[in-house]
């Protein structure tokens, strides 16, 4: 097929360099030109305008940053106008519902259809072609959009248009706070004399055992905060959240609390850590390395 994708950054460039060696023509585009030339090699076509890159595309893929930058490159810079009659766009980014579902009717003016389609499983499962894929939007249209997700990872429908979107905020409140769960109890063992690493290995395979408390709690006993998705991310994601319970008259103490923690973190010069570096705040706070 002859696909676009719109965002070549750490999650974009693997989606897209799988959907090239997939054999689909995909001309790829990014505000940052550097980035999408990654796929040169990999037979994409690199363009210097979205408009140019959405011209020939049947369906688009879009891993934009949030839902104020991909407004403004469809509809304030236009790009949107170069979209044909029948084009399919999946919104691959995590961004509000609201503006999930605004950007739909928005396209459907135009004959386009969306699906908002956000993922989890970082830029690892963006390499090996495993990510978890929540989908909103028409079930034609899902079925219409099979030969992309299977190379990207597993996809599920879960609703109407915005309802992937709300199942990531799901995801990402899952994550976020388990992180800082995970943080606060690995952090008082170290303050009481325990073992770190030994008691994330005791506690494996019991009630507390999770993906987190794999990966991230061993980050968290390496020290290894590189980047995979950062605190200013996972903050954004919490802010979302919160955004969306709000309209909807929910109460979410639980994340509001964190939503502080990782704004704090953001404060203390943290936001391009690993998200799994709320360690290093929660560690400050209680005088540990």
């Amino acid at each position: 097929m002859q696909l676009a994708v719109l965002g070549t950054g750490a999650m974009g460039f693997p989606m897209a360099r799988r959907l090239c060696e997939a054999g689909h023509t995909v001309h790829a585009w990014n505000r940052s030109r550097d980035k999408a030339q990654r796929l040169a090699p990999f037979g994409a076509i690199v363009h210097d305008t979205a408009a140019a890159a959405l011209r020939e595309a049947e369906i688009v893929v879009c891993m934009l940053e949030s839902g104020p930058v991909i407004e403004d490159v469809l509809f304030r810079q236009a790009a949107a106008e170069a979209l044909r009659p029948g084009t399919l766009f999946i919104d691959m980014a995590s961004i509000q519902p609201r503006e999930a579902r605004d950007h739909a009717a928005r396209l459907a003016a135009r004959q386009v259809q969306q699906l908002d389609a956000p993922v989890s499983g970082g830029t690892g499962g963006a390499e090996n072609g495993t990510l978890a894929i929540m989908v909103g939007g028409k079930a034609a249209d899902f079925e219409r959009a099979a030969p992309v997700f299977q190379v990207l990872g597993r996809a599920t429908h879960v609703g109407p248009t915005g309802a992937g979107e709300l199942a990531k905020l799901a995801n990402q409140m899952i994550v976020g706070i388990t992180i800082g769960a995970v943080a606060e109890a690995l952090l008082l063992c170290q303050k009481g004399g325990a073992d770190m690493a030994k008691v994330r290995e005791a506690i494996g395979g019991g009630f507390a055992e999770s993906r987190v408390l794999q990966v991230h709690g061993q980050r968290m006993v390496e020290r290894d905060f590189a980047p995979r998705a950062k605190i200013s991310i996972q903050l954004k994601d919490m802010r979302n959240a919160l955004a969306t319970a709000q309209e909807i008259g929910f109460e979410a103490p639980v994340t509001a609390l964190f939503e502080q923690l990782y704004a704090q973190a953001g404060e203390h010069g943290l936001s391009d850590l690993d998200h799994a570096g709320l360690f290093v705040e929660l560690a400050s706070r209680n005088g540990l390395r």
